[in-house]
């Protein structure tokens, strides 16, 4: 064997090292999720359907689904009682909640309508009209965010509902679909993950996932009724900074901290 032909294989192998060097390291650095600490656990009503969380004015409000069951709720955070309900009518399943003033703004699934209610005496205002699935809602103090279950965020009109900009969310490039429940904090988008243990972290202005939260191991597999109870529910108190999460048939909602993961 000649020495060029030598010196040709130790070059590549010195690649194929060095390659295989650099990937073992990016491996074992690559940015990790961010976790969470459980600071505070509260009882929540096991057998509501959580689709909306949010907190205004000091009250923790929600929006639980399913026909026949959906409705708007003021809940006590530390007993988890009911404090104030309005039922909907059977034909609607409602979804995303947010609070705009001092009203509370609720979406149905499949039904292309949205109310409209006093936030004090829960007393239907209006109601309004949209021509996708309504999923998950919330709002950064000019506009409505509204998720559909794709990989897109709506920008709705406050006063006429309409849509102002859509915003394709992904992540290194690629979509990430299924958005579900949202809540604006600080500046930035979160996200439930539907069928998922994980928040999306977006950016508003280019709609690129900054941040993952894994919340895996929050609540133990044994004490989830079925399939259906998944992490759905974000709730971020502005005046106190407090983080809250729930899912849907969960006795429990949690209040966490984020712990940042390697970056």
């Amino acid at each position: 064997m000649s020495c060029v032909k030598v010196e040709a294989m130790a070059m590549l192998r010195r690649l194929v090292l060095s390659l295989f060097c650099w990937l073992l390291v990016s491996s074992t650095f690559a940015c990790a999720d961010d976790t969470y600490m459980v600071v505070r656990v509260y009882p929540h009503d096991p057998n509501a359907f959580t689709q909306g969380l949010v907190f205004s004015h000091g009250q923790l409000y929600e929006s639980d689904g399913l026909y026949g069951q959906s409705s708007l709720r003021r809940d006590d955070l530390a007993t988890g009682r009911v404090l104030q309900e309005y039922n909907l009518p059977s034909q609607y399943f409602a979804e995303g909640l947010t609070a705009w003033g001092n009203e509370l703004i609720q979406l149905t699934w499949k039904s292309h309508i949205g109310f409209v209610y006093d936030r004090t005496t829960f007393r239907l205002l209006r109601t309004f009209h949209y021509d996708y699935e309504g999923w998950g809602l919330t709002q950064n103090g000019k506009s409505l965010i509204e998720s559909d279950g794709s990989a897109y965020l709506r920008f709705l009109n406050p006063n006429t509902f309409s849509v102002e900009r859509k915003l394709l969310v992904t992540y290194h490039g690629k979509p990430v679909t299924q958005l579900n429940e949202l809540e604006y904090i600080n500046g930035k988008i979160y996200s439930n993950v539907w069928m998922t243990d994980k928040i999306a972290v977006i950016s508003p202005e280019s709609g690129h996932v900054v941040e993952w939260i894994n919340l895996a191991g929050l609540l133990p597999d044994v004490e989830r009724r079925g399939p259906n109870a998944v992490l759905n529910g974000i709730a971020y108190n502005q005046e106190t900074h407090q983080l809250f999460v729930t899912g849907k048939l969960w006795p429990k909602i949690f209040q966490i901290v984020i712990v940042p993961g390697k970056h």
